[in-house]
């Protein structure tokens, strides 16, 4: 039996992607994060990754006056911390103070890292053509940290609506990846 659903429900099919917290630092010097879900890879060499970020987020100021972001990449045992960053606003609240979060230096973005996260991804604006029209903003990923020394590395997906789902196995078949052989570093 085949269930329907709106139209308007379909990220809850498509979006399976890991949550990121999208660190920014405004022209001011105060640093921010968000809780994101709606974001995509775009294309390899060069690392582009498209994420929607509009102007009822507090995050979109900086990142229109600054053009730089870091992508952090929480595990599972921050779920909860990730969803009350999403429901509350930057403009009169410091996330990193208030939910215990610490920024670290980035080397080359302004907007600092959350040394929390696994990953770090320091990103620039790389078109912001999209972001008028569809709030898309096409960012290029300058440097990746990954913190190989922490235990949990199982991610969270969004499934809308407050659900999420937690990475589990995994399956790899790189070895049938032959047209794509030259992107895998192994």
């Amino acid at each position: 039996m085949l269930h329907e659903l709106p139209a308007e429900k379909a990220y809850r099919v498509l979006e399976s992607g890991p949550i990121v917290l999208v660190s920014t630092r405004a022209s001011d010097g105060r640093a921010n994060l968000m809780t994101m879900g709606f974001h995509m890879m775009m294309q390899h060499d060069p690392p582009l990754v498209g994420a929607v970020i509009g102007p009822w987020d507090h995050s979109h100021q900086a990142l229109s006056e600054t053009g730089e972001c870091v992508l952090a990449v929480p595990t599972v045992d921050l779920a909860e911390t990730v969803v009350d960053i999403g429901n509350c606003s930057g403009d009169a609240l410091n996330k990193f103070a208030h939910f215990g979060l610490t920024p670290a230096p980035a080397q080359t973005v302004d907007a600092p890292l959350v040394r929390e996260c696994w990953a770090n991804l320091e990103c620039r604006v790389t078109d912001d053509g999209w972001a008028r029209r569809y709030n898309l903003w096409v960012l290029e990923v300058q440097r990746v940290c990954i913190d190989t020394a922490r235990e949990e590395t199982r991610l969270i997906h969004h499934q809308g609506d407050g659900r999420f789902s937690v990475d589990g196995d995994t399956l790899d078949l790189a070895e049938r990846m032959v047209k794509w052989r030259y992107l895998m570093d192994r």
